[in-house]
């Protein structure tokens, strides 16, 4: 009798820890995005940054959207993170989007060595998520997810529009976690094909 009832409460659990480990992996592809330039505050709140800015000198730039508390987002952070020490003195840049949560949160999350990559917050509510551009880039790709999280856009400042609100109007993105070898590979090929950084196209 004991041993059923063991077996019975190790299969009620099963469920929820396979909902622990699942993943939302999700394949590169191309969109029409139309992706706009912004302006967004650091952590600290208090220091405006400008994306253009942050392109400057690089060759490929993902920028990461995340919240703060998603486990698929804490599923991708490390596997961004070692993308990024691979890649950067090639001239790769991420930049974090915290979404629909608190900026301490993500400061938590990163520890007191803080995050490797640059990262601002577009938003700290859940009550926010339809009305950030976040939201809106998601819809156009198909993106059906509820939050959204991780979601990454990959911007090339060699074809970048270098006036205007449009950086990008087609883009490639993932709607989901980042497939590992997916990514090391189209990060490999396009910072080969960019290998003389340019400035935005004019």
């Amino acid at each position: 009798m004991k041993k059923l009832v063991l077996i019975l409460f190790l299969l009620a659990l099963a469920p929820a820890a396979l909902r622990a480990q699942s993943h939302e992996y999700s394949p590169l592809q191309e969109k029409t995005v139309n992706y706009k330039n912004w302006t967004l505050n650091d952590l600290a709140g208090n220091k405006p940054v400008d994306l253009r800015s942050l392109m400057q000198g690089k060759k490929l730039v993902m920028v990461l959207y995340f919240a703060p508390w998603c486990p698929n987002w804490r599923n991708e952070a490390p596997v961004a993170a070692g993308l990024y020490e691979r890649y950067k003195a090639q001239g790769f840049e991420i930049v974090g989007v915290s979404e629909y949560g608190s900026r301490d949160d993500v400061k938590a999350y990163f520890g007191p060595t803080g995050a490797p990559y640059p990262v601002v917050s577009e938003s700290e509510s859940r009550e926010d998520r339809e009305k950030t551009p976040h939201y809106a880039y998601r819809q156009l790709t198909g993106d059906t997810r509820r939050w959204g999280s991780p979601w990454n856009i990959f911007l090339e400042p060699s074809k970048c529009n270098s006036k205007g609100d449009v950086l990008m109007e087609k883009a490639w993105v993932v709607n989901g976690e980042l497939i590992e070898a997916d990514a090391d590979k189209f990060i490999h090929d396009r910072l080969a094909a960019n290998a003389v950084i340019t400035p935005c196209k004019q």
